[in-house]
């Protein structure tokens, strides 16, 4: 990260804090906070940025990541069976053990040293989940939990949106719809889990093919670092059309049920805070 892009994420950041400061300070409970970005919007630095800045308050945060719950590669492979092939890939709603963590967001108003609660990490280069001994572990209730993902808030798309193809691996993998229509209904299932977030931030890129560019500027620095199984650009644009659909939906339908959306410009400099 450039030194202007890690002050710009201090200063947002505190922000974003200073805005939720009083209802964090009053919740009875961790108070929730959603933390929602397209691929390569820089979420998950800001979020880890936040809990710094949160524990620096003097107040107890975790960060939990929607991209940890993610199914492992032999459960995805059996939903590639009996479902759909293109649920190999992770990513898409339907490939998120969404039950448990619910059941980690249960259990964290009473985490201590004698009731731990641990909870999962993915290993992307692995493509699977971690061994449960290098789960983090909370042993006291945070004040704050930071969930960040990329699909956080979507809510699903009508019917009649889904009937035609956005890209090519929708019109030559799924020609019938059926993973589409199989995504869009397991969406259904991550709404309760929307219902909990006390509010919601959304981290709003430009546009689609912006989001591509970030994603694949990503993938690119990994690749120089020569990084275990960075993806080469036409495995890149096959893993994130799977992505596109809900996306872009995302980009369309997010900022409307967004508490405060982060505005940005095709270079992911902040143009403005919008307060819902």
């Amino acid at each position: 990260m450039s030194p202007d892009a890690s002050t710009q994420n201090s200063t947002l950041a505190g922000h974003l804090l200073d805005q939720y400061a009083g209802r964090i300070a009053r919740a009875r409970r961790p108070y929730l906070l959603g933390l929602s970005g397209l691929q390569g919007s820089g979420k998950s630095t800001l979020a880890r940025e936040m809990k710094l800045q949160a524990e620096a308050r003097g107040w107890a945060a975790e960060v939990l990541s929607l991209d940890d719950f993610y199914y492992s590669r032999s459960e995805r492979e059996l939903l590639a069976q009996q479902v759909h092939p293109l649920l190999r890939t992770r990513g898409v709603p339907g490939t998120h053990e969404i039950e448990l963590l619910l059941s980690v967001l249960a259990a964290l108003p009473q985490a201590s040293e004698k009731l731990p609660v641990d909870y999962p990490r993915f290993d992307k280069g692995r493509d699977t989940r971690m061994a449960p001994s290098r789960w983090p572990r909370v042993t006291r209730p945070p004040k704050l939990v930071i969930l960040e993902g990329w699909a956080l808030g979507v809510r699903p798309q009508l019917q009649s949106a889904l009937d035609a193809p956005v890209n090519e691996l929708e019109r030559s993998e799924d020609p019938e719809g059926a993973w589409r229509h199989w995504v869009n209904k397991q969406l259904r299932a991550y709404q309760p889990l929307w219902r909990k977030l006390d509010a919601l931030i959304v981290l709003q890129a430009p546009r689609w093919d912006i989001v591509r560019k970030w994603r694949s500027e990503q993938e690119q620095e990994l690749l120089a670092r020569h990084a275990p199984l960075a993806m080469e650009a036409e495995a890149m644009a096959r893993f994130l059309a799977h992505f596109e659909r809900l996306s872009r939906h995302a980009l369309a339908t997010l900022p409307e049920l967004a508490d405060t959306m982060v505005e940005y410009d095709d270079h992911r400099h902040v143009l403005a805070l919008h307060h819902g």
